[in-house]
């Protein structure tokens, strides 16, 4: 049997499908390359379309025995989901309710799903746990949060059975340096200050510097990408013995400030990474920091990369041997 990933071209996906082949699995990849990359595609079995094409959804789950699904095809701009909201229904919650239904047309009743801590906006309390408030501040985070529901009566009607893992702060790349983080464009902090020490930008900025914390930079819960691999299969692992639908954090359970973040960077790369300091940016929390003790109980999760200088290490590895991404290697970028 073998488990589809959708979106298993981007990031995250890439990095989860590299982990669930470590553990012998069989994977299929479906990616319509808008985000992701032909050069991050490890499974032998490609597809690539439009998770929305039913016919395409038909095939898939004809041609091949599946037993469960790992769904991280979505936008996922913040900034561009309040200036495109429609989009971001369209694209997230739309291709959902056409993956579920090809699920429930072809009994798979196993789902994990690529949440995200967006779904909490303005936290309450740190560090935030699964059961506080969900009040979203963008339609990204709302698009995330109405799959997550959707889940949850899918199982009640279907007997579908769902993990959600609301992810924090993603970075780091896959130790052998095969496969990494290439957005277009980029919008996550530690790329942005590796490109710094690439000569590809000239300065960091940070986006205020005068927050309630230590140094009066945001704090935030880095996680590297193959410890969230890792919560991919050990969710497969939940559901195949029978696990309940459940929501989980990942996260370290500790955070870090933007300049603890840059002089790391500064001590990985030996750059001195200019920075100048602009405006705060509307909506950003001065401190993000998850409990991950529901994940680490249920699941049996515990990160293996909680130091920030191995994140960073890692990042540094294929940002330095990929300065153009998977573009330099003639694979798609888009």
């Amino acid at each position: 049997m073998s488990i589809l990933v959708t979106g298993g071209a981007g990031y995250v996906g890439s990095h989860t499908v590299a982990e669930l082949l470590a553990h012998g699995e069989e994977v299929i990849v479906l990616d319509n390359l808008r985000t992701g990359h032909t050069g991050a595609v490890l499974a032998s079995a490609f597809y690539q379309g439009d998770i929305r094409d039913e016919a395409l959804l038909d095939q898939i789950f004809t041609n091949h025995d599946i037993e469960a699904v790992i769904h991280f095809a979505a936008s996922s701009l913040v900034g561009e989901s309040v200036q495109m909201p429609l989009k971001y229904y369209d694209n997230n919650v739309g291709s959902a309710q056409k993956l579920l239904a090809a699920m429930e047309k072809h009994g798979v009743k196993k789902i994990v799903f690529s949440s995200t801590a967006a779904t909490y906006g303005e936290p309450k309390r740190v560090p935030i746990q699964e059961d506080d408030p969900t009040e979203p501040t963008s339609p990204y985070g709302e698009t995330k949060l109405a799959i997550e529901k959707m889940l949850k009566w899918c199982d009640v009607a279907y007997g579908i059975k769902s993990v959600s893992l609301r992810y924090f702060n993603v970075a780091g790349a896959h130790p052998d340096g095969k496969i990494g983080e290439d957005h277009q464009p980029e919008s996550h902090l530690i790329p942005i200050v590796l490109q710094v020490a690439l000569g590809q930008r000239e300065h960091i900025a940070i986006f205020g510097d005068d927050f309630p914390t230590e140094d009066g930079t945001c704090i935030r819960d880095y996680i590297h990408v193959m410890d969230l691999a890792q919560a991919h299969y050990l969710a497969v692992e939940h559901l195949r013995k029978g696990g309940a639908t459940e929501v989980f954090n990942l996260g370290n359970g500790s955070g870090f400030s933007v300049k603890q973040v840059i002089e790391k960077a500064r001590e990985v790369t030996g750059h001195p990474i200019p920075v100048k300091v602009a405006e705060r940016r509307a909506g950003d929390p001065a401190i993000l920091i998850a409990s991950n003790e529901k994940a680490k109980r249920v699941l049996g999760w515990k990160p293996q990369h909680e130091d920030l200088g191995t994140i960073i290490e890692s990042a540094w590895k294929w940002h330095s041997a990929h300065p153009n991404g998977y573009a330099g290697e003639g694979s798609e970028a888009k």
